[in-house]
């Protein structure tokens, strides 16, 4: 198990008017144009292999007028040998938000079926029958007592609505901190005045790799005109 890797780092190939830089201990790249600059970072201090990566994005308007950065303009590239082979699909605000409905209406089944479940067994309890085996100067004999406790059955019934109720309503926060995060944190078409920045995350599917090939990736943004092209290879850290 020592040499499995859990998560991988971001190394950025840094070109012309471009720095490889580091922020809050995270990798990151800015890139300077004439009217732009872009800065890009992961999102979190690791990526997970086969998962989909995402990247913070952050563009600032160095003119003196308005600029629109439009979601659909970031794409991303995987890349062999340095060269771009095949694009990588990128989810928009309103894609990622239709999965985690349905991703919702999956758990609401899932946690209907437990709760429903967890009622039934809770209303056939209650009932109980015990065997003991007695003995008298005749001989022996077997006893079966069977019985229900109203009392019982209704502390079960009460358990199982506070822990229905419990597994409904965690399902629902997490579902609503969901989508709270997707509005907060997904980059989305905007409009940058002059001296502003503007960023968010940017996800897309991870590239398709061989065993033992190096997973290259190329994060474009065209934004006023001009294009930033960033070049990242996903990787297994390096060891101390």
């Amino acid at each position: 198990m020592a040499g499995c890797v859990t998560t991988e780092v971001a190394r950025f190939q840094p070109k012309a008017q471009q720095e490889a830089i580091v922020r809050d201990g995270q990798p990151a790249l800015v890139s300077k144009k004439a009217k732009t600059v872009a800065l890009v970072r992961p999102a979190s201090r690791g990526l997970r292999p086969g998962a989909r990566p995402v990247y913070v994005v952050g563009v600032f308007n160095a003119t003196g007028t308005a600029i629109t950065l439009k979601a659909e303009d970031i794409t991303v590239e995987q890349l062999v040998d340095g060269q771009p082979v095949k694009p990588l699909k990128v989810y928009s605000y309103e894609e990622l938000v239709r999965e985690e409905q349905t991703r919702q209406v999956v758990t609401a089944v899932l946690v209907g079926a437990l709760a429903g479940a967890n009622a039934a067994v809770a209303a056939n309890s209650g009932y109980y029958n015990s065997t003991s085996r007695v003995y008298t100067p005749y001989g022996s004999a077997t006893v079966v007592t069977s019985g229900y406790s109203p009392t019982a059955n209704a502390i079960a019934q009460a358990n199982a609505s506070y822990q229905n109720a419990q597994m409904i309503n965690s399902a629902v926060e997490r579902g609503q901190q969901n989508m709270a995060a997707l509005e907060r944190d997904v980059i989305k078409d905007n409009t940058m005045m002059p001296g502003e920045w503007y960023g968010g995350q940017v996800v897309f599917d991870p590239p398709q790799t061989s065993t033992g090939d190096q997973k290259a990736y190329r994060i474009t943004i065209n934004v006023g005109g001009e294009r930033h092209e960033v070049d990242v290879a996903q990787e297994a850290p390096a060891r101390a």
